[in-house]
């Protein structure tokens, strides 16, 4: 079987994307993704099931056992067909070489930072760009090798970083700019004339990656980045969090609220006030209003998370 166009992804973001291509510019030959089951030894935030590809609009969906497409299943089914393009949206592992070159025209992925590549490399860069207070994303769509985010430049869009998003926000803009990107690329791909830049100018570095564990708020932090974390890892991320007493309190929504009331007379990160079920919760400079959390303990002014 030959397939033309060819999605990778496990996430909602993915099947975005594959509804864009298929229903704006051409069809999407198939999907592959991972089976359920490989999400069990895979933090997969964001997993989404893309079965649903081939009941909505027929494409063939090969699910993978191996997040690295390193199965058995998975490497006799690529050696049994041909491909030309691949295009990867939400798929967060390295693609091995021995798939790379089943690919004529190759695979093609998304990553970006607030400078040029090869600057920024590594994991979560939309949420390590909200939580270093970035208001800019450079988003590169360049050609997969086998090392992580290599400056094998397509095509980049630039979009903002205000303050006013979260992580799901940001993500919407990366969506828009990765389907201008991607209708560029396989305008390309049809003319024969991909066109590859890797004469960067710039430097490596490296983002880290993130667990849950990371997004512990520390009240030791200025406002702002308590801030900062919490949007950079909202929904649909596992969320910052914080404790009282050994209770959990999940922070999906905060904001800074004010840095001129004297709360001298707090602890940073104690409760302060409670307006509608909002926490005032006292930061080293100011205070932050949280606006929605979760916990399984009803909370009380004068508690203190930490």
């Amino acid at each position: 079987m030959h397939y033309k166009v060819v999605v990778f992804g496990v996430k909602d973001t993915s099947e975005n994307i594959v509804s864009f291509i298929q229903e704006s510019i051409c069809p999407v030959d198939l999907v592959i993704t991972i089976s359920p089951e490989v999400t069990k030894k895979n933090q997969v935030s964001g997993y989404k099931g893309l079965s649903v590809l081939k009941e909505k609009y027929g494409i063939p969906v090969h699910e993978a056992d191996s997040y690295f497409l390193t199965d058995e299943k998975t490497q006799k089914f690529l050696d049994e067909n041909e491909f030309d393009i691949g295009i990867s949206m939400g798929w967060q592992r390295l693609i091995p070489a021995s798939v790379l070159e089943q690919f004529k025209y190759g695979i093609y992925g998304f990553h970006g930072n607030s400078g040029y590549l090869p600057f920024g490399r590594g994991r979560s860069p939309l949420n390590w760009s909200i939580i270093l207070g970035d208001t800019r994303f450079n988003l590169n769509l360049f050609k997969y090798d086998e090392k992580a985010d290599s400056p094998n430049v397509f095509a980049t869009e630039m979009f903002s970083i205000t303050l006013h998003d979260d992580i799901r926000t940001a993500q919407y803009k990366n969506m828009i700019c990765s389907k201008n990107l991607i209708r560029k690329l396989l305008t390309a791909y049809k003319q024969g004339n991909i066109t590859i830049k890797t004469d960067s100018k710039d430097f490596d570095s490296w983002y880290e990656k993130r667990t849950a564990a990371d997004g512990k708020i520390d009240f030791h932090k200025r406002t702002r980045e308590i801030y900062n974390l919490i949007r950079g890892v909202a929904a649909p991320f596992p969320g910052a969090f914080a404790y009282i007493g050994e209770e959990k309190i999940t922070v999906w929504e905060a904001h800074p609220f004010d840095e001129m009331i004297d709360f001298s007379e707090y602890m940073p990160g104690q409760v302060v006030d409670i307006f509608d079920g909002k926490l005032v919760v006292r930061t080293v400079d100011g205070s932050l209003l949280i606006d929605r959390y979760e916990c399984a303990s009803k909370i009380r002014i004068l508690d203190i998370l930490e």
